[in-house]
């Protein structure tokens, strides 16, 4: 760590007597988000399948589809088995919430790994290992969800057929990763073959369409976490934080408290917002909400940082 990265992590360094209290694990809190999430989704996916006939199915696929794609934050804390105290329960929840985003739970924990350990090292840092749109039409076509989907599906396959090269994928995890996915894909394939034998397009309008719509929503989110934040190892630096509203942050599990997870990660979701009044003043990048992040993340991809974006693509 550089030295100035170092006097900068010290500064922000909270007591131990706080940080342990702050780390505490506990079922509870991640039990009712559970119930709440998951309750919503299937009010939601009953409402689109009820309603599929009227007008009421487009508003009603926009909510269910916000409330689906942003499954992926069960999935992420999940994956840093902090959501729950009892590890069984988080590889529960994240087996369930990853089978339904198409990314396996496995998987993502040997990719969020790497992401938490080099965070914004064009190098290695797996999430700047993908292209970020460099222009407003590829930025449109990423909030299809289209290219996020065929990536997932695409991944699935190349490690069903044993292609576990990726650079965050370690020797030991290959084994694990290629039998994952090939449990995933005949799963994936059971239902299609379910749905079209018996004929319902259910799978299709309450589960596939609105994951799609849901990136509308979902891709902003992920992108407002690092782009144009600093490429330094301190994660008040190298990550943003951005203040929304309650109802966002009930379903994004208080994720848009990025830069306190990224400094923390050993805090669970529940503690977030007490970590940010603690850190609040030395956080780098912090914004009053996701319009204005969203303003900030397209000035550096289209005007400011296109030529970064550019040359870490050609790596």
């Amino acid at each position: 760590m550089p030295d100035d990265a170092l006097i900068r992590f010290t500064a922000h360094r909270i007591a131990q007597t706080s940080l342990r209290t702050l780390t505490e694990r506990s079922n509870g809190p991640a039990l009712m988000r559970t119930l709440w999430h998951l309750g919503v989704l299937a009010v939601t996916g009953t409402l689109v399948w009820r309603f599929r006939a009227t007008a009421w199915i487009v508003p009603l696929l926009i909510v269910h589809g916000y409330v689906l794609a942003f499954m992926f934050c069960a999935f992420h804390e999940t994956a840093h088995r902090t959501a729950f105290r009892t590890r069984r329960l988080n590889v529960m929840l994240g087996t369930i919430a990853g089978f339904l985003i198409f990314w396996p739970y496995q998987n993502y924990r040997v990719f969020h790994w790497q992401h938490h350990r080099y965070t914004q090292d064009p190098a290695r840092d797996p999430e700047l290992y993908f292209p970020k749109p460099t222009s407003l039409g590829s930025y449109l076509f990423a909030l299809t969800g289209i290219p996020n989907f065929i990536r997932r599906t695409a991944d699935i396959l190349r490690l069903a057929r044993g292609c576990a090269d990726r650079p965050w994928m370690a020797p030991g995890d290959r084994r694990t990763l290629v039998v994952e996915a090939r449990i995933h894909l005949a799963a994936y394939v059971m239902i299609a073959v379910g749905s079209v034998t018996v004929g319902t397009p259910a799978a299709l309008l309450a589960w596939i369409l609105p994951l799609l719509l849901g990136q509308v929503f979902l891709h902003p989110y992920l992108l407002a976490e690092h782009t144009g934040c600093a490429v330094t190892r301190d994660c008040l630096d190298n990550t943003r934080t951005t203040l929304t509203l309650a109802l966002v942050r009930l379903f994004a599990w208080n994720m848009p408290y990025h830069a306190e997870h990224h400094a923390y990660p050993a805090v669970p979701f529940h503690a977030l917002p007490r970590l940010h009044q603690l850190v609040r003043g030395k956080i780098a990048n912090l914004e009053p909400g996701y319009v204005a992040a969203t303003i900030t993340v397209n000035r550096f991809l289209f005007q400011d940082g296109s030529a970064a974006l550019e040359q870490i693509a050609e790596r």
